[in-house]
């Protein structure tokens, strides 16, 4: 396997968890089992457009990465998330791979937001998923690095509300940046208000400017 950067080979990016025959039906029926024996369900569908970052929140949990997976199991997504280039080498880097990864490596001289776009633009489907508050812990202000990529590509936001007091997952509102970013961010901030996530908490986020 072949790396550069942060980019494998085009096959490794084609054929991820999501996509490869049988495991992901499998998979998939496993998932939806499992969402419906605990509660939980799926409101709403992601559009049909080949670009696009999708931002979940209130990240409150552990338990969001596997309802996470169950959700996007669900509509039948083929999304990719970031992690760090470590993860990434051998012996078991395909595995994050497949999974839907792409290697951000810290120690480059080009920034997460710069290594990002490349990625976005040197891929013909390109859907990321990004918890905006970066942690499962309370935080006063959510990290910009999702409004960064959305403007610097052109792509839209897709929401992802956790709403865990109605074991609710609340998916599909698309939203196009402008160029107001103050107004923009208290409308994606809109989005979000009132849900508490799968561990409820009082919590008031401050966007980063």
């Amino acid at each position: 396997m072949e790396v550069q950067g942060y980019i494998a080979e085009d096959k490794i990016l084609k054929t991820t968890i999501f996509t490869t025959p049988i495991i992901s039906h499998f998979l998939r029926f496993l998932s939806n089992s499992i969402m419906r024996l605990v509660g939980w369900r799926v409101e709403g569908k992601l559009p049909d457009l080949p670009k696009y970052i999708i931002i979940g929140a209130p990240h409150t949990s552990n338990w969001d990465f596997l309802l996470f997976l169950g959700v996007i199991f669900r509509l039948k997504a083929d999304v990719r998330y970031m992690g760090k280039a470590e993860l990434f080498r051998n012996p078991f880097g395909w595995f994050f791979y497949w999974c839907g990864g792409i290697p951000v490596d810290r120690k480059k001289s080009t920034g997460l937001v710069e290594q990002m776009v490349e990625a976005c633009n040197k891929s013909n489907k390109f859907i990321l998923t990004i918890a905006p508050e970066g942690t499962r812990h309370y935080v006063s202000e959510w990290k910009m690095g999702f409004y960064h990529i959305a403007k610097s590509t052109g792509i839209p936001l897709v929401m992802a509300a956790v709403d865990g007091k109605h074991k609710t997952m609340r998916v599909g509102q698309v939203f196009h940046l402008t160029e107001n970013m103050e107004a923009d961010l208290k409308t994606i901030k809109g989005f979000f208000e009132g849900y508490v996530g799968v561990n409820p908490r009082k919590k008031y986020i401050m966007l980063r400017d």
